[in-house]
């Protein structure tokens, strides 16, 4: 099971999302509707629950969502080793360039634009739990024009880097992504069930701020990750 956190102002939304994510199997809400209405419980919460996603809001208040992040992220709770620490997913209205950067800086996995599909949102939770990250396409976008736009202004002539370092997994499932392999044959290949491989496809795509499985092996050369040869 995944246990589940959330932390958002509004109780129409908590209870919302409670409905929509106890739909899935595998999926645990912890808490009552009622908590994580501001940041100081979130943080209380994630301390005393030990979730392994905390589905965050920035726009809370007493401490917001980015402050939340930070202080989980710099302040480790004694006796709790860094992998019990929740992973968290940003979930929120805001989409300017200002949140997204401090959100990601402060230590988020992954970033969602309220209004997501909840198959987007049960997929990136699923990805996050896996180790990987989730952006959607949108903010990938964004994110990509604002760290460009800081490098041209810098009058660098070199490309900016990729938001976050591929793992060395989705390493291996890139190369296997470039020669045209789909899902289940690339399960097959690394051993693992085909679910997790879709996660890390989406997870390579959030990355890399592509659409599609071809976008991304082509941005993935354009950034000298891969190589592509003729055959």
């Amino acid at each position: 099971m995944i246990r589940i956190l959330l932390a958002d102002d509004h109780p129409i939304v908590r209870e919302g999302l409670r409905a929509v994510l106890e739909t899935q199997p595998d999926f645990e809400v912890v808490g009552t509707p009622q908590q994580a209405a501001d940041g100081n419980e979130a943080l209380r919460l994630a301390r005393q629950l030990l979730p392994d996603i905390l589905l965050l809001d920035l726009e809370m208040p007493i401490m917001d969502g980015v402050e939340t992040i930070r202080h989980l992220r710099q302040h480790a709770q004694p006796g709790v080793s860094r992998d019990r620490q929740p992973r968290i997913i940003v979930f929120t209205a805001f989409d300017n360039d200002e949140r997204i950067i401090a959100a990601l800086e402060a230590g988020a996995n992954g970033y969602l634009l309220k209004g997501a599909p909840r198959e987007e949102i049960f997929n990136a939770i699923r990805v996050t739990m896996q180790g990987g990250s989730l952006l959607q396409p949108v903010i990938a976008s964004k994110l990509l024009r604002h760290v460009g736009s800081q490098y041209g202004r810098r009058g660098s002539t070199n490309s900016p880097p990729l938001l976050e370092a591929l793992t060395e997994r989705e390493l291996e499932v890139l190369a296997l992504l470039a020669q045209g392999m789909p899902n289940k044959e690339i399960a097959a290949r690394l051993i693992i069930s085909e679910r997790t491989a879709k996660f890390h496809v989406s997870s390579i795509m959030g990355k890399l701020g592509a659409t599609n499985r071809t976008e991304a092996v082509s941005l993935a050369a354009q950034k000298g990750l891969i190589t592509l040869t003729s055959q």
